[in-house]
């Protein structure tokens, strides 16, 4: 099988790096526009660009683990192209992903203010995840921008297939922190109840990046499902 992890709004494949570490043969790539090339309109495109990307590796048994915005295209692509994957893996994400009007209005009014969108938006977001993390994340956080983030936040707030899930039938595993504001876990349950074979794990403690506070926790989740979808 092949892991292929899946940033979230505004992020870098590097967000993974504990991911990485603990799985040797993980594939983290950074999603068009973030910051190399020019981002995608939809998650649709998105999930055409992964497509085509999965095809050019010549990746086969894929397991694709997205968070948030990763985890939409993680479905989507279910929906798609599901020969190409063994399963799916959703950290901190759901079937609707709409966004607080408030959060698309103060990331607008930071278009041309990069270093103030960094400090007061993305900090604070990354505020649970310890320092030491935070001072190498950032900068490469930095190097997005407001403008990739505030894209992915439209392709967000369009996103929405609450009427496709129960037609995806591969292994899915939910991944949610018990305090993720965001995404919260009633989004992992609505999608439990609805999809024919999805296990939930509630991280305790976890927010909405529990894939970075807690990862000695995601990562035993993540190894378990590949274990038991291995069989």
């Amino acid at each position: 099988m092949k892991l292929i992890f899946i940033h979230g709004s505004g992020a870098r494949g590097c967000v993974w790096h504990f991911q990485q570490r603990h799985f040797a043969d993980a594939d983290a790539p950074d999603l068009p526009g973030h910051p190399e090339g020019q981002t995608c309109a939809s998650v649709e495109e998105y999930v055409n660009w992964l497509h085509g990307y999965i095809q050019q590796k010549e990746y086969k048994d894929v397991v694709l683990a997205g968070h948030s915005l990763g985890g939409g295209i993680a479905l989507l692509h279910a929906v798609k192209y599901p020969k190409d994957l063994k399963g799916i893996i959703l950290v901190g994400s759901g079937a609707r992903l709409r966004v607080l009007p408030l959060i698309i209005e103060a990331i607008s009014g930071k278009l041309d203010d990069p270093q103030g969108w960094l400090k007061d938006l993305v900090e604070p977001l990354y505020g649970t995840v310890d320092e030491g993390t935070c001072k190498w994340l950032l900068p490469e956080l930095a190097k997005v921008g407001p403008a990739a983030q505030l894209n992915d936040f439209y392709c967000c707030d369009k996103f929405d297939i609450m009427d496709k899930v129960a037609d995806i039938r591969l292994p899915v595993l939910c991944i949610v922190g018990d305090r993720d504001n965001m995404t919260p876990p009633k989004y992992s349950r609505y999608l439990g109840k609805n999809m024919p074979d999805c296990r939930i794990n509630i991280i305790e403690g976890g927010t909405h990046l529990a894939f970075l506070e807690k990862p000695g926790q995601v990562n035993n989740a993540i190894e378990g499902f590949l274990k038991q979808i291995a069989t």
